[in-house]
């Protein structure tokens, strides 16, 4: 039942885990391979008469599915049983066949009929699954038939379905774009559903196909704002995100008013008694335009209804209504979501993360906002560097003068971190702090010349570049400084703080002129090893020092322009010539000599040191656009507020005639219904006018629906899981009995208010009842029918694994030795890839060789191979089997050298023998299928192979660091067959030989979840020096290192393709008892070489 990932796989062959592919020819012998009986079980299965075996097998194949193996060459199996009585096995079908209809098209179609046959059927889910399945054949022939489908479904008696026809509707969408005039009929109709269950599907809808169609939100908005509580967390963030672009062109900005209010009432005041009446006149008018500012009811409904979703646990809903209330909400109420901010900061770190880049930018606009959690944004010493730097960002825009002197105190210990990013971050927080705060700038600046002298040169260099930026502001005050950093041009080396230091010396010279030629000179000498920054800024000292004091550096500036005039780089060669004529005067040199002093000694404005996140704000918070800093595809603007706010009536709904006559009662019941009567109290009269339909006919439905609302959302979650025919059909029978005996009671409750709601209630307790029982009933049979199928799987999984035990006993040791694939999306369920070598005593026996000769391999080859697996012994693999190969057999190892010409490349020595009785000719590899980044050196083409002779040829192959296999063609002038090499994770690395201090060094870089470790107990035979070094460097292709512990073994390698370091230790505890560590960046790779070596130290 092993299929290689879907990934990995192309349609023309698929390979099972661990066997290569073989020849699709029957004749080619391909029989004889597992593939050829691949999934014939399920197939049987699938034929049989018998519904439990048919439930049993699609089982098996969803959890195949959920686990990423492939199992689409079953499509022509399932697509049958799409006619299934059986409830269970129709909904498994409709599971599969939404995976794979998209792929398989062409069968898909042939099964149209059934699926529109699914549309008409009783159960709901069958209906749901049938759409599903329909909008996944993405075949523009059936777009009218999906059109079609989608309408009715809009109209089913089922929220489920109707929610399902909402998702169905981007995927049309997609496919024919002109089908959208239909699509936003179904849309409007859509929304004007009162189940949560449908609003956030159907607002997604409408966001992916006409999200500039306003007006159909209008009608609903009260509506939406009202469900949005009970709607699901994912559906809550797309309706935020709409109606936060929604309030923006239907509201006025709640902010605009606020200055001009102050100003207003301070003129009418004093204007009464000094003014004349023509004055107060002309008062009057501007007053009447700024007259103030009144918030809508239904922005404040829009408010106030989403303020409790700031308690929810969803991450996205949080922060979806945090972003709301930033774009929508008056100054004083944005305070709210701080608190919730701030708890999303004890997240994961990738919310984290996305939650601080939106402080970020909300704690520039809106800093008293957070200045109460100033605390929660100091940086932890386990957080990763990219969540510091946000932290550094957020408490910088926080920085005022009455906290500045903590926030300078909680800086002083990041700079004694070993995260050296993390400290040039810091180093330029400190010199932000200290422009935007000036009184304490000679205090920073003081404390940034005290690290000028820390023994970490990166700490120093990011020092120098900001008190480059501060001296700017005030020069005169501080040639101290600018001779201390003169006298550090002869240590620092980091080229970005030496240009600095050069251009400070430069632009300030007069306050230096002893030092300045003194650099020059020593900057000279060193001209030719400096970086081109470096160079550059020294071409500008010289220019400078000529124009300033060109009696001491006029020989020296000549010298340096001599020595820039044949660098290599033409940047410099070309800024010498510029320089030269512009400075010295010659014939040629013309009118600009006469102002190089002005272009090179002008007033320079000091740098503004600003946030990154300043200019932000323009993208909506909490959007991806917002998060990279540049307009992501299918981003929407967030619009302007309107001048004047447009008319509200819009979004006021009709009552109809026929609802006006009822009696005061009735509508008290309606308001007093909803849980949430504070949202819903409001507009109390709207809603119950917006939750009556359109027309009488459709009022059945629509009560039936509102009538269990409020459990409706659990029941379909049930239903989803386990809904029975028959339960649906008798539900739906009682919806039709009961529709005539609601009728009635609308009429008596005209008649008589009282009487009503007993009726309804004893009929709300009989229709439980009997929906419990139903329930429990079915409960019961699923439980049973769950536990049979859990045992008979549980049987046959382990029938199946004696089996698969007994095929490996018997199975040729190429073969069973041959590498299995591993999807490096499940971590948890590896298998181990390589080959673990086979101990002699299962060798030893004479009857198994003879068995084995007679198989695979030559009595010559087997010898080698496996019978001496000493420290230099090669496992062979099986690359094609001599019966498949028709006479030809071919066999590959991994040499262990390296490949000439690439050393990223594996090198993989290739056996091939001609056991037939005719010449092969061509022998050549062509139509390599890799993965992306893999590459394949073919070996050169073998003209000739006489019968009986045998021929060994190199190739490399680049694997990209993955256990991946490597597929191609291997050709004759006559044939061509389909092999592929996988490589075990031990032969993805090459050994590394560094000392003991270097080992424990490079180490301690790779913690955290860079290393894994794993306890284990060694054999017997395996405690011993030799057999523990011997069976390690067997498993993977590692250099042993110097170790000065007795109990200790280390051993080195690195990655062939990306390098990186594979560090591996064994200790040996007391007794038998080891522990096996590898420290890798790679983590899959660190995983399974774990599991290899402690495998084969196993045996």
């Amino acid at each position: 039942m092993a299929a290689s990932p879907a990934y990995g796989e192309d349609k023309g062959g698929s390979s099972s885990l661990g066997e290569p592919e073989y020849g699709h020819d029957p004749a080619s012998g391909g029989i004889f391979s597992s593939d050829y009986k691949r999934h014939d079980d399920l197939k049987e299965m699938l034929d049989s008469n018998k519904d439990s075996l048919k439930l049993e097998a699609m089982k098996r194949i969803v959890a195949m599915i959920a686990r990423g193996k492939n199992a689409s060459d079953l499509f022509p199996a399932v697509v049958k049983n799409v006619a299934c009585k059986n409830i269970e096995v129709k909904k498994l079908v409709y599971v599969y066949l939404v995976r794979y209809a998209e792929e398989q098209q062409d069968l898909a179609l042939l099964s149209i009929s059934t699926f529109q046959r699914g549309l008409k059927d009783p159960n709901q889910l069958i209906r749901a699954s049938a759409l599903r399945v329909l909008s996944s054949i993405r075949v523009p022939i059936i777009v009218p038939i999906m059109m079609l489908a989608i309408k009715e479904a809009a109209s089913d008696m089922s929220p489920y379905v109707r929610k399902t026809a909402a998702h169905a509707i981007p995927k049309l969408y997609s496919l024919d774009s002109d089908q959208k005039d239909q699509l936003i009929e179904v849309i409007e109709k859509l929304l004007a559903d009162k189940t949560t269950l449908v609003a956030g599907s159907v607002v997604m809808a409408f966001e992916e196909v006409c999200p500039e169609r306003i007006d159909l939100i209008h009608k609903n908005y009260r509506k939406l704002c009202n469900l949005l509580i009970d709607v699901e967390e994912w559906g809550q963030v797309v309706i935020i995100n709409m109606l936060t672009r929604y309030a923006r062109t239907q509201f006025l900005s709640p902010n605009q008013n606020e200055s001009l209010l102050e100003e207003s009432t301070e003129k009418a005041f004093y204007g009464s008694e000094e003014e004349d009446a023509k004055d107060a006149k002309a008062e009057a008018a501007p007053l009447a335009k700024r007259k103030p500012y009144v918030m809508d009811p239904d922005h404040r409904l829009l408010l106030r209804n989403t303020k409790p979703l700031l308690q929810s646990r969803n991450a996205a809903v949080v922060m979806a209504v945090a972003q709301l209330y930033f774009h929508l909400a008056p100054k004083a109420e944005v305070g709210v979501i701080a608190k919730a901010l701030v708890r999303l900061l004890r997240s994961h770190s990738e919310v984290q993360y996305v939650v601080l880049q939106n402080v970020a930018t909300m704690s520039i606009k809106r800093r008293g906002m957070f200045e109460p959690y100033l605390k929660s944004f100091y940086i932890r010493s386990t957080d990763p560097t990219q969540i510091k730097i946000l932290k550094l960002e957020v408490l910088t825009n926080l920085a005022n003068e009455t906290n500045i002197s903590t926030i300078l105190r909680e800086f002083q210990t990041y700079i004694r971190s070993m995260d050296k990013d993390f400290v040039a971050a810091t180093i330029q927080a400190i010199g932000r702090c200290a422009t935007n705060i000036g009184k304490v700038r000679d205090t920073c600046l003081n404390g940034l010349v005290q690290l000028l002298s820390n023994r970490d040169e990166l700490v120093v260099a990011e020092s120098v570049v900001v008190i480059k930026k501060l001296l700017q502001m005030q020069p005169a005050q501080h040639s101290e400084i600018i001779k201390h950093m003169a006298k550090l041009t002869d240590n620092i080396q980091v080229p970005m703080a030496r240009a600095s230091i050069l251009w400070l010396i430069g632009e300030y010279c007069e306050h230096v002129p002893k030092i300045a030629p003194d650099v020059l000179r020593k900057m000279a000498k060193s001209f030719t090893n400096e970086e081109d920054i470096v160079k550059l800024q020294v071409i500008n000292l010289a220019a400078k020092l000529y124009l300033t004091n060109s009696k001491q550096s006029k020989l020296l500036t000549q010298y340096v322009l001599n020595l820039a005039k044949y660098d290599q780089n033409y940047d410099i060669r070309d800024r010498a010539r510029f320089i030269r004529q512009l400075i010295v005067p010659t014939e040629k040199s013309g009118a600009l000599n006469k102002y190089a002093k002005k272009l090179f000694l002008a007033q320079k404005p000091a740098p503004i040191l600003e946030s990154s996140f300043k200019d932000r704000d323009h993208f909506q918070l909490g959007s991806l656009s917002h998060l990279l800093n540049a307009k992501a595809v299918g981003y929407q603007e967030l619009p302007d507020w309107p001048d004047e706010a447009p008319d509200p009536s819009v979004r006021n709904v009709e009552v109809p005639e026929w609802t006006k006559c009822t009696s005061r009662e009735k509508r008290k019941e309606k308001v007093e219904k909803p849980f949430y009567s504070d949202s819903e109290g409001e507009s109390g009269p709207t809603e119950s006018a917006d939750s009556e339909p359109e027309s009488v006919s459709e009022e059945s439905g629509s009560s039936s629906s509102s009538s269990s609302s409020s459990s409706s959302s659990e029941e379909e979650e049930e239903e989803e899981d386990e809904e029975e025919g028959s339960g649906e059909q008798s539900e739906d029978k009682e919806e039709e009995e009961e529709r005539p005996k609601r009728k009635e009671k609308e009429g008596s409750r005209k008649a008589a208010p009282g009487s009503p709601s007993e009726e309804e209630e004893e009929d709300g307790v009989k229709k439980t009842k009997k929906k419990k029982a139903s329930q429990g009933r079915k409960g019961r049979t699923e439980t049973s029918s769950e536990e049979a199928s859990a045992s008979e799987s549980s049987s046959s999984d382990s029938e199946s694994g004696s089996e698969a035990e007994a095929k490996r006993r018997k199975a040729p040791p190429s073969s069973r030795a041959g590498p299995k694939e591993i999807s490096l999306l499940d971590l948890d369920d590896f298998t181990p890839p390589p080959p673990q070598p086979i101990p002699s005593s299962s060798i030893v026996s004479t009857s198994l060789v003879t068995d084995l000769e007679g198989l695979t391999l030559t009595d010559t080859s087997l010898a080698p191979a496996l019978l001496s697996p000493g420290l230099g012994a090669m496992r062979t693999y099986e690359l094609l089997h001599r019966m498949a190969g028709e006479g030809l057999s071919v066999e590959y190892c991994f040499s262990r050298r390296p490949f000439p010409g690439d050393p990223h490349m594996v090198a993989v020595q290739i056996h091939i023998s001609n056991n037939t009785d005719a010449e092969v000719k061509n022998l050549r590899v062509s139509e390599p299928k890799l993965l992306s980044g893999m590459r394949i050196q073919e070996f050169p083409e073998i003209e000739h192979l006489a019968p009986g002779d045998t021929a060994s040829v190199v190739m490399g192959i680049d694997f990209c660091d993955s256990t991946q296999a490597a597929n191609f063609q291997l050709c004759t002038h006559t044939r061509h067959f389909y092999v592929s090499i996988q490589p075990p994770v031990g032969e993805l690395m090459a050994p590394v030989f560094m000392s003991e201090n270097e080992f424990k060094k490079e180490q301690g870089k790779l913690t955290g979840m860079s290393e894994i470790t794993e306890k284990l107990t060694l054999p017997e035979k395996c405690r011993s020096d030799h057999a523990i070094v011997q069976q390690v460097t067997l498993a993977a292709n590692v250099g042993r290192v110097p170790c000065g512990a007795a109990n200790e073994y280390r051993f080195a390698a690195k990655t062939m393709t990306s390098g990186s370091l594979v560090l591996i230790t064994l200790e040996r505890r007391e007794g038998a008892a080891a522990q096996l560590t590898v420290n890798s960046e790679k983590m899959v790779i660190g995983t399974m070489l774990v599991k290899d070596i402690v495998q084969a130290l196993a045996q």
